[in-house]
């Protein structure tokens, strides 16, 4: 940090659940326990740490309609076991939650407002419940129609224009008609999503940071397909536009279920942990765009993360963008042109790995700590595109 009176925030640990699929192996998981299984785990591994002296804990959650309610972070710290005296508080920047909970801990301690913290994400889309808006009138005789709060719009204001209500898919499709992403560009992206993605985990590249739960059958991502090719994927059926349409369910990041938490600290904090850490905190940014085109929303995002960083895209070591889509990917990679493409993803994305969205932002965050921490320097970037056209990004260095 350039400014004396604000101070250095570092990431001293990361760790996160294997990503179950909807359905899946963690779909019998209420979200505040995997919330609150990364918190532990990430004080477990740090024995010279006192719980107590944790300042505030703070997650990101994009629903927050089931068993995610009351504030699913200070549940987590209840559920840890960590002292009744740590704080909690929850944030909701939809797919950008958990990063944004990141930013949000890193600028408390770079203000001196707190020395030690824990910010984090969570989503179960297997438990999000179905919700029934409160009826106009005591004792409707009618049907009432139910909602499903797992993905995207639901319950929408009248008054909103109706091209900023299309579905998330719809988005995606509009992107690849105004850049000319081709259906096959799509699957190619794709496919290297989840040989990357293969590639990191027989290698080890994700084990020092999953953390999986004690008596659940999953050790990895459970989306991640190693048969995949372009031959399958290319026989996949458009979701959102059965005419003309490039957006298939093997080209989108699937429904998951999952959580992640990082361990932040000032240079108090760092001393109290008695560790290295794996990266610092050096700038970040938020923007916002044209709801329908919420899949370019990282473009400007980054921009001006970098700039304020005093970093170029040439200065990348990694960066991990989140694939909610190939589309909207590839939509914002056209974008970069300084960006060298080999650096994006190194270890697999989204559409492989999964996208439990509040807990997203903050996988990324750890992904890219515990990358910089195996180069041993160098500056890392993670960014996100937000539902209802936002973009957040964050420059981590070591």
């Amino acid at each position: 940090m350039t400014d004396p009176h604000v101070r250095d925030v570092y990431i001293v640990d990361a760790v996160r659940t294997p990503v179950g699929k909807y359905g899946g192996a963690l779909a019998g998981i209420r979200p505040d326990d995997l919330a609150a299984h990364v918190v532990r785990a990430l004080v477990d591994r740090t024995p010279e740490l006192d719980p107590a002296r944790i300042d505030d804990v703070c997650f990101g959650d994009a629903n927050g309609a089931g068993e995610d309610n009351r504030n699913v972070a200070r549940m987590a710290v209840l559920l840890a076991g960590l002292p009744v005296t740590v704080p909690g508080v929850t944030v909701n920047r939809l797919c950008g939650s958990g990063l944004e909970a990141v930013v949000q801990a890193a600028r408390a301690l770079a203000l001196g407002d707190a020395h030690i913290a824990v910010a984090g994400g969570v989503e179960s889309m297997s438990r999000a419940p179905y919700v029934l808006r409160k009826p106009d009138r005591a004792f409707p005789a009618g049907h009432q129609e139910m909602y499903s709060s797992t993905l995207g719009w639901r319950m929408v204001n009248e008054r909103m224009r109706p091209e900023w209500t299309v579905s998330l898919g719809e988005g995606a499709e509009l992107i690849a008609e105004q850049h000319g992403i081709t259906r096959e560009q799509q699957d190619v992206f794709a496919l290297a999503s989840h040989q990357k993605a293969v590639r990191a985990w027989r290698e080890g590249g994700y084990h020092a940071e999953v953390v999986p739960l004690a008596g659940v059958a999953l050790e990895r991502d459970e989306t991640i397909r190693e048969a995949s090719s372009l031959e399958s994927l290319s026989k996949l059926k458009p979701v959102f536009r059965t005419v003309g349409g490039t957006v298939t369910a093997g080209n989108s990041s699937p429904l998951n279920d999952g959580a992640a938490a990082l361990l932040l600290v000032d240079e108090e904090g760092l001393r109290a942990t008695g560790r290295e850490p794996l990266a610092r905190i050096r700038a970040s940014a938020v923007t916002g765009v044209e709801p329908q085109l919420f899949g370019l929303g990282p473009v400007e995002a980054v921009r001006r993360a970098l700039d304020r960083s005093g970093r170029g895209f040439g200065d990348l070591a990694t960066f991990e963008l989140n694939e909610a889509f190939a589309a909207q990917a590839l939509g914002c990679l056209g974008q970069w042109p300084d960006l060298d493409p080999s650096v994006v993803n190194p270890r697999g994305g989204a559409i492989a790995i999964g996208h439990p969205l509040g807990a997203s932002g903050a996988r990324l965050a750890g992904s890219v700590a515990h990358q910089l921490a195996a180069l041993g320097s160098g500056t890392g970037l993670a960014a996100l595109c937000i539902g209802v056209g936002q973009g957040l990004a964050l420059v981590l260095e070591r």
